[in-house]
Protein backbone atom coordinates (compact mmCIF):
# COMPACT_ATOMS: atom_id res chain seq x y z
CA UNK A 1 0.00 0.00 0.00
CA UNK A 2 1.67 3.79 -0.88
CA UNK A 3 2.71 5.92 1.95
CA UNK A 4 0.93 8.81 2.50
CA UNK A 5 3.89 10.82 3.04
CA UNK A 6 5.11 8.93 -0.61
CA UNK A 7 2.34 10.48 -2.72
CA UNK A 8 2.99 13.84 -4.39
CA UNK A 9 0.63 16.75 -2.87
CA UNK A 10 -1.50 17.31 -5.85
CA UNK A 11 -2.33 13.63 -5.29
CA UNK A 12 -2.79 14.36 -1.61
CA UNK A 13 -4.66 17.37 -2.33
CA UNK A 14 -6.91 15.34 -4.59
CA UNK A 15 -7.34 12.38 -2.38
CA UNK A 16 -8.75 14.86 0.39
CA UNK A 17 -11.19 16.64 -2.22
CA UNK A 18 -12.97 13.32 -3.00
CA UNK A 19 -15.46 12.11 -5.25
CA UNK A 20 -17.91 14.81 -3.83
CA UNK A 21 -16.12 17.72 -4.21
CA UNK A 22 -14.77 18.88 -7.96
CA UNK A 23 -11.90 20.95 -8.22
CA UNK A 24 -14.48 23.99 -8.94
CA UNK A 25 -15.92 23.54 -5.63
CA UNK A 26 -12.58 23.23 -4.16
CA UNK A 27 -11.84 26.62 -5.30
CA UNK A 28 -15.17 28.35 -4.80
CA UNK A 29 -14.31 27.29 -0.57
CA UNK A 30 -11.13 28.16 -0.81
CA UNK A 31 -11.20 31.69 -2.29
CA UNK A 32 -8.82 30.33 -4.89
CA UNK A 33 -8.68 30.30 -8.80
CA UNK A 34 -9.58 27.19 -10.76
CA UNK A 35 -6.64 27.53 -12.28
CA UNK A 36 -4.53 27.38 -9.37
CA UNK A 37 -6.23 24.30 -7.93
CA UNK A 38 -5.82 22.55 -11.40
CA UNK A 39 -2.10 23.34 -11.10
CA UNK A 40 -1.92 22.49 -7.39
CA UNK A 41 -3.46 18.69 -8.10
CA UNK A 42 -0.69 18.51 -11.52
CA UNK A 43 1.98 19.65 -9.03
CA UNK A 44 2.48 22.01 -11.66
CA UNK A 45 4.55 25.30 -9.71
CA UNK A 46 4.61 26.23 -6.04
CA UNK A 47 2.02 26.75 -3.44
CA UNK A 48 2.62 29.82 -1.26
CA UNK A 49 1.83 29.39 2.74
CA UNK A 50 -1.29 31.88 1.85
CA UNK A 51 -2.83 29.52 -0.75
CA UNK A 52 -1.62 26.50 1.38
CA UNK A 53 -3.18 27.65 4.18
CA UNK A 54 -6.65 28.09 2.27
CA UNK A 55 -6.69 24.71 0.96
CA UNK A 56 -6.57 23.23 4.35
CA UNK A 57 -8.82 25.08 5.73
CA UNK A 58 -11.13 24.27 2.26
CA UNK A 59 -10.28 20.45 3.10
CA UNK A 60 -10.95 20.56 7.09
CA UNK A 61 -7.16 19.35 7.31
CA UNK A 62 -4.25 20.91 8.37
CA UNK A 63 -1.36 22.25 6.10
CA UNK A 64 0.88 19.56 7.56
CA UNK A 65 -1.09 16.59 5.87
CA UNK A 66 -1.18 18.19 2.54
CA UNK A 67 2.85 18.36 2.48
CA UNK A 68 2.60 14.66 3.55
CA UNK A 69 4.25 15.59 7.07
CA UNK A 70 1.00 13.97 9.15
CA UNK A 71 -1.44 11.50 7.62
CA UNK A 72 -5.31 11.98 7.86
CA UNK A 73 -6.77 11.68 11.22
CA UNK A 74 -3.71 10.78 12.62
CA UNK A 75 -0.63 12.48 12.60
CA UNK A 76 -0.15 13.03 16.23
CA UNK A 77 1.70 11.09 18.82
CA UNK A 78 -0.64 9.16 21.31
CA UNK A 79 0.81 11.18 23.84
CA UNK A 80 -0.50 14.40 22.39
CA UNK A 81 -3.79 13.04 21.53
CA UNK A 82 -3.76 12.33 25.46
CA UNK A 83 -2.89 15.60 26.41
CA UNK A 84 -5.51 17.13 23.79
CA UNK A 85 -8.12 15.27 25.37
CA UNK A 86 -7.24 16.17 28.47
CA UNK A 87 -7.29 19.77 27.69
CA UNK A 88 -11.00 19.52 25.86
CA UNK A 89 -12.09 18.08 29.22
CA UNK A 90 -11.03 20.75 30.95
CA UNK A 91 -12.30 23.53 28.75
CA UNK A 92 -15.57 22.21 28.42
CA UNK A 93 -15.99 20.59 32.23
CA UNK A 94 -14.81 23.62 33.98
CA UNK A 95 -17.55 25.70 31.63
CA UNK A 96 -20.02 23.65 32.04
CA UNK A 97 -19.98 23.33 35.62
CA UNK A 98 -18.55 20.09 35.84
CA UNK A 99 -16.40 20.50 39.24
CA UNK A 100 -18.19 18.32 41.56
CA UNK A 101 -16.01 16.69 44.01
CA UNK A 102 -13.26 19.47 44.14
CA UNK A 103 -13.65 20.55 47.83
CA UNK A 104 -10.64 22.21 48.70
CA UNK A 105 -9.13 24.32 46.03
CA UNK A 106 -6.31 25.62 45.45
CA UNK A 107 -5.16 29.35 46.69
CA UNK A 108 -4.90 31.96 44.58
CA UNK A 109 -1.30 31.82 44.34
CA UNK A 110 -1.01 28.77 43.45
CA UNK A 111 -3.44 28.30 40.62
CA UNK A 112 -1.45 31.88 39.43
CA UNK A 113 1.40 29.86 39.88
CA UNK A 114 0.26 26.82 37.66
CA UNK A 115 -1.37 29.28 35.24
CA UNK A 116 2.23 30.22 34.47
CA UNK A 117 4.08 26.75 35.12
CA UNK A 118 1.25 25.71 32.00
CA UNK A 119 2.84 29.15 30.10
CA UNK A 120 6.73 28.25 30.43
CA UNK A 121 5.06 24.32 29.34
CA UNK A 122 3.41 25.83 26.04
CA UNK A 123 6.84 27.81 24.91
CA UNK A 124 8.85 24.91 25.74
CA UNK A 125 6.15 23.06 23.14
CA UNK A 126 5.59 20.28 25.82
CA UNK A 127 1.73 19.90 25.59
CA UNK A 128 1.49 16.82 27.77
CA UNK A 129 2.66 19.35 31.06
CA UNK A 130 0.42 22.10 29.54
CA UNK A 131 -2.59 20.17 29.93
CA UNK A 132 -1.60 18.91 33.30
CA UNK A 133 -1.57 22.30 34.50
CA UNK A 134 -4.46 23.55 32.31
CA UNK A 135 -6.34 20.73 34.14
CA UNK A 136 -6.04 21.54 37.81
CA UNK A 137 -6.48 25.53 36.76
CA UNK A 138 -9.43 25.51 35.17
CA UNK A 139 -11.28 22.77 37.34
CA UNK A 140 -9.96 24.34 41.09
CA UNK A 141 -9.73 27.77 39.92
CA UNK A 142 -13.73 27.86 39.32
CA UNK A 143 -14.77 26.70 42.07
CA UNK A 144 -12.51 29.04 44.15
CA UNK A 145 -14.12 31.44 41.38
CA UNK A 146 -18.13 30.71 42.59
CA UNK A 147 -17.09 31.02 46.21
CA UNK A 148 -14.97 34.31 45.75
CA UNK A 149 -16.14 38.07 45.98
CA UNK A 150 -14.47 41.24 46.02
CA UNK A 151 -10.82 41.33 45.01
CA UNK A 152 -10.18 37.66 44.96
CA UNK A 153 -12.64 37.09 42.12
CA UNK A 154 -10.96 39.59 40.16
CA UNK A 155 -7.70 37.81 40.49
CA UNK A 156 -9.95 34.55 39.52
CA UNK A 157 -11.23 35.98 36.68
CA UNK A 158 -8.06 36.91 35.59
CA UNK A 159 -6.11 33.86 36.36
CA UNK A 160 -8.97 31.44 34.67
CA UNK A 161 -8.70 33.67 31.14
CA UNK A 162 -5.17 33.85 31.03
CA UNK A 163 -5.42 29.75 31.40
CA UNK A 164 -8.18 29.49 28.93
CA UNK A 165 -6.06 31.45 26.86
CA UNK A 166 -3.23 29.04 26.59
CA UNK A 167 -5.90 26.04 25.92
CA UNK A 168 -6.64 28.00 23.05
CA UNK A 169 -3.33 28.83 21.95
CA UNK A 170 -1.81 25.02 22.13
CA UNK A 171 -5.19 23.66 20.33
CA UNK A 172 -4.87 25.95 17.58
CA UNK A 173 -1.16 24.63 17.15
CA UNK A 174 -2.73 21.07 16.35
CA UNK A 175 -5.67 22.39 13.93
CA UNK A 176 -8.24 21.77 17.03
CA UNK A 177 -10.30 25.02 16.07
CA UNK A 178 -13.27 24.27 17.53
CA UNK A 179 -11.58 23.68 20.81
CA UNK A 180 -9.81 26.95 20.76
CA UNK A 181 -12.59 29.00 20.19
CA UNK A 182 -14.54 27.11 22.73
CA UNK A 183 -11.43 27.94 25.22
CA UNK A 184 -11.72 31.53 23.62
CA UNK A 185 -15.32 32.39 24.64
CA UNK A 186 -14.61 31.47 28.19
CA UNK A 187 -11.57 33.50 27.72
CA UNK A 188 -13.14 37.02 26.98
CA UNK A 189 -16.19 36.56 29.18
CA UNK A 190 -13.71 36.32 32.54
CA UNK A 191 -11.67 38.91 31.10
CA UNK A 192 -14.93 41.06 31.63
CA UNK A 193 -15.48 39.91 34.96
CA UNK A 194 -11.69 41.12 35.77
CA UNK A 195 -12.41 44.36 33.97
CA UNK A 196 -8.90 43.93 32.43
CA UNK A 197 -8.69 45.28 28.61
CA UNK A 198 -5.14 44.74 28.54
CA UNK A 199 -6.15 41.24 28.96
CA UNK A 200 -8.95 41.36 26.44
CA UNK A 201 -6.64 43.03 24.11
CA UNK A 202 -4.53 39.74 23.99
CA UNK A 203 -7.03 37.61 23.86
CA UNK A 204 -7.86 39.22 20.57
CA UNK A 205 -4.38 38.75 19.50
CA UNK A 206 -5.26 35.04 20.21
CA UNK A 207 -8.15 35.19 18.15
CA UNK A 208 -6.60 36.90 15.00
CA UNK A 209 -4.21 34.02 14.78
CA UNK A 210 -7.20 31.12 14.85
CA UNK A 211 -8.74 32.98 11.88
CA UNK A 212 -5.39 33.40 10.37
CA UNK A 213 -4.71 29.47 11.08
CA UNK A 214 -8.03 28.88 9.71
CA UNK A 215 -7.29 31.08 6.07
CA UNK A 216 -9.97 33.72 7.42
CA UNK A 217 -7.40 36.22 6.60
CA UNK A 218 -9.31 39.53 6.36
CA UNK A 219 -10.67 38.36 10.19
CA UNK A 220 -7.63 38.56 11.37
CA UNK A 221 -6.65 41.71 10.12
CA UNK A 222 -9.63 43.44 11.23
CA UNK A 223 -9.31 41.69 14.69
CA UNK A 224 -6.24 42.36 15.47
CA UNK A 225 -6.38 45.98 13.80
CA UNK A 226 -9.90 46.55 16.12
CA UNK A 227 -7.93 45.39 19.08
CA UNK A 228 -5.05 47.64 18.83
CA UNK A 229 -7.32 50.45 18.04
CA UNK A 230 -8.74 49.99 21.55
CA UNK A 231 -5.67 49.62 23.50
CA UNK A 232 -3.65 52.20 21.69
CA UNK A 233 -1.70 54.03 24.00
CA UNK A 234 -0.50 57.36 24.13
CA UNK A 235 2.85 56.72 23.44
CA UNK A 236 4.45 59.42 26.15
CA UNK A 237 2.33 58.42 28.85
CA UNK A 238 0.63 54.85 27.89
CA UNK A 239 1.70 52.03 30.21
CA UNK A 240 3.61 48.82 29.69
CA UNK A 241 1.20 47.13 29.40
CA UNK A 242 -1.00 49.00 27.15
CA UNK A 243 1.91 48.95 24.87
CA UNK A 244 2.70 45.28 24.90
CA UNK A 245 -1.22 44.62 23.76
CA UNK A 246 -1.38 47.18 21.39
CA UNK A 247 2.48 45.79 20.15
CA UNK A 248 1.41 42.49 19.99
CA UNK A 249 -1.98 43.39 18.17
CA UNK A 250 -0.21 45.36 15.37
CA UNK A 251 2.14 42.43 14.73
CA UNK A 252 -0.88 40.15 14.24
CA UNK A 253 -2.31 42.58 11.84
CA UNK A 254 0.88 42.66 10.14
CA UNK A 255 1.06 38.79 9.95
CA UNK A 256 -2.52 38.27 8.57
CA UNK A 257 -2.14 41.18 6.39
CA UNK A 258 1.40 39.67 4.21
CA UNK A 259 -0.59 36.26 4.09
CA UNK A 260 -2.84 38.44 1.76
CA UNK A 261 -0.14 39.85 0.32
CA UNK A 262 -0.68 43.44 1.33
CA UNK A 263 2.32 44.79 1.77
CA UNK A 264 1.31 48.52 2.39
CA UNK A 265 -0.78 47.58 5.29
CA UNK A 266 1.36 45.07 6.84
CA UNK A 267 4.58 47.17 6.36
CA UNK A 268 1.99 50.15 8.33
CA UNK A 269 1.30 47.91 10.95
CA UNK A 270 4.38 46.89 11.69
CA UNK A 271 5.80 50.43 11.86
CA UNK A 272 3.49 50.46 14.70
CA UNK A 273 4.86 47.57 16.55
CA UNK A 274 8.26 48.89 16.00
CA UNK A 275 7.48 51.94 17.57
CA UNK A 276 5.54 50.33 20.74
CA UNK A 277 8.50 48.39 21.13
CA UNK A 278 11.01 51.00 21.03
CA UNK A 279 9.23 52.59 23.62
CA UNK A 280 9.17 49.51 25.51
CA UNK A 281 12.85 49.70 25.32
CA UNK A 282 13.25 45.38 26.36
CA UNK A 283 11.30 42.43 25.89
CA UNK A 284 8.81 42.06 28.72
CA UNK A 285 6.17 39.23 29.66
CA UNK A 286 2.60 40.24 30.11
CA UNK A 287 -0.10 36.93 30.72
CA UNK A 288 1.94 34.54 28.92
CA UNK A 289 2.62 36.52 26.05
CA UNK A 290 6.42 38.08 25.40
CA UNK A 291 7.15 41.51 23.42
CA UNK A 292 10.02 44.23 22.57
CA UNK A 293 12.38 45.30 20.21
CA UNK A 294 13.41 41.14 19.55
CA UNK A 295 9.83 40.29 19.42
CA UNK A 296 9.25 42.79 16.67
CA UNK A 297 12.55 42.32 14.70
CA UNK A 298 11.94 38.42 14.26
CA UNK A 299 8.38 38.75 13.58
CA UNK A 300 9.55 41.36 10.78
CA UNK A 301 11.60 38.65 9.04
CA UNK A 302 8.72 35.90 9.05
CA UNK A 303 6.79 39.15 7.36
CA UNK A 304 8.85 39.99 4.65
CA UNK A 305 9.34 36.22 4.14
CA UNK A 306 5.44 35.53 3.48
CA UNK A 307 6.17 39.10 1.07
CA UNK A 308 8.53 37.46 -0.58
CA UNK A 309 10.89 39.76 0.35
CA UNK A 310 13.51 37.36 1.14
CA UNK A 311 16.83 39.81 0.70
CA UNK A 312 14.83 41.99 2.88
CA UNK A 313 14.33 39.33 5.48
CA UNK A 314 18.13 37.81 5.42
CA UNK A 315 19.57 41.49 6.06
CA UNK A 316 17.37 41.58 9.07
CA UNK A 317 17.97 38.08 9.87
CA UNK A 318 21.82 38.68 9.86
CA UNK A 319 21.70 42.28 11.67
CA UNK A 320 24.60 42.78 14.22
CA UNK A 321 21.79 42.91 17.25
CA UNK A 322 19.89 39.56 15.68
CA UNK A 323 23.47 37.45 15.77
CA UNK A 324 22.25 36.77 19.43
CA UNK A 325 18.84 35.59 20.24
CA UNK A 326 18.02 36.05 23.62
CA UNK A 327 18.15 33.57 26.37
CA UNK A 328 14.57 34.10 27.55
CA UNK A 329 13.43 33.74 24.15
CA UNK A 330 11.01 30.61 23.93
CA UNK A 331 12.22 27.78 22.27
CA UNK A 332 8.64 28.03 20.26
CA UNK A 333 9.43 31.61 19.30
CA UNK A 334 13.01 30.87 18.24
CA UNK A 335 12.38 27.90 16.29
CA UNK A 336 9.52 29.69 14.12
CA UNK A 337 11.85 32.60 13.80
CA UNK A 338 14.81 30.24 12.50
CA UNK A 339 11.75 28.17 10.08
CA UNK A 340 11.46 31.72 8.54
CA UNK A 341 15.65 32.51 8.37
CA UNK A 342 15.80 28.96 6.64
CA UNK A 343 13.01 29.50 4.17
CA UNK A 344 14.29 32.89 3.13
CA UNK A 345 17.91 31.21 2.50
CA UNK A 346 16.22 28.37 0.63
CA UNK A 347 14.58 30.82 -1.60
CA UNK A 348 17.85 32.83 -2.19
CA UNK A 349 19.88 29.75 -3.27
CA UNK A 350 21.71 29.66 0.23
CA UNK A 351 20.58 25.85 0.30
CA UNK A 352 23.65 24.57 2.60
CA UNK A 353 22.72 27.57 5.10
CA UNK A 354 19.04 26.38 4.96
CA UNK A 355 19.83 22.62 5.57
CA UNK A 356 21.59 23.73 8.23
CA UNK A 357 19.12 25.82 9.82
CA UNK A 358 16.05 23.77 9.07
CA UNK A 359 18.28 20.67 10.61
CA UNK A 360 19.01 22.83 13.98
CA UNK A 361 15.27 23.81 14.00
CA UNK A 362 13.97 19.89 14.22
CA UNK A 363 16.91 18.57 16.44
CA UNK A 364 15.68 21.58 19.26
CA UNK A 365 12.20 21.27 18.41
CA UNK A 366 11.52 17.64 17.27
CA UNK A 367 7.68 17.00 18.35
CA UNK A 368 6.81 20.89 17.05
CA UNK A 369 8.44 20.55 14.12
CA UNK A 370 5.78 17.74 12.68
CA UNK A 371 3.04 20.35 12.87
CA UNK A 372 4.47 22.91 11.28
CA UNK A 373 4.25 23.86 7.43
CA UNK A 374 7.03 25.39 6.71
CA UNK A 375 9.74 22.37 6.87
CA UNK A 376 7.37 21.29 3.96
CA UNK A 377 7.81 24.21 2.18
CA UNK A 378 11.79 24.60 2.57
CA UNK A 379 12.31 20.71 1.49
CA UNK A 380 10.61 21.39 -1.67
CA UNK A 381 12.93 24.10 -2.56
CA UNK A 382 16.15 22.18 -1.03
CA UNK A 383 14.91 19.50 -3.44
CA UNK A 384 15.56 21.24 -6.38
CA UNK A 385 19.45 20.96 -5.74
CA UNK A 386 19.39 17.38 -3.93
CA UNK A 387 16.56 14.90 -3.00
CA UNK A 388 18.74 12.42 -1.49
CA UNK A 389 20.14 15.18 0.97
CA UNK A 390 16.29 16.09 1.58
CA UNK A 391 15.49 13.12 2.41
CA UNK A 392 18.30 12.26 4.66
CA UNK A 393 17.31 15.71 6.41
CA UNK A 394 13.64 14.14 6.88
CA UNK A 395 15.08 11.03 8.20
CA UNK A 396 16.93 12.75 10.71
CA UNK A 397 14.41 15.26 11.91
CA UNK A 398 11.62 12.79 11.82
CA UNK A 399 9.54 15.19 9.10
CA UNK A 400 8.96 13.13 5.87
CA UNK A 401 9.98 16.67 3.59
CA UNK A 402 9.17 15.05 0.27
CA UNK A 403 8.14 12.03 -1.60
Amino acid sequence: MTSWASLTNGKRIKHLRGPDMTQQGLADVSGLSLALVQKAEQDRGELSVGSLLKLASALNTDVAVILGQQAPRRGMERSDRAALLRLSDAVHESALGEWEGIEDPSSVEDLAEARDLAWAAYWASDTATVSTYVARVLMEGQVRFESATGPEREAMASILASTYRVAASCSTGFGQRDLALAALTSAKHLAREAGDPVLGALLESTLSWIYLRSAKLPRAVAVAERAGLAIEPSFSRGSRPELIAFGRNMISAAVAASRCEDAESADDYLSQAHAAAARLGREEKLHGTSFGPTAAKTEAVGIHVALKNFGRALELATAPDMKTLPKTMSKVARNRYKLDVALAQASTGLYDQAAETLIEVGLDAPEWVKHQALPGVIGQRLAKVSTARVRHIGDLIGVPLIT
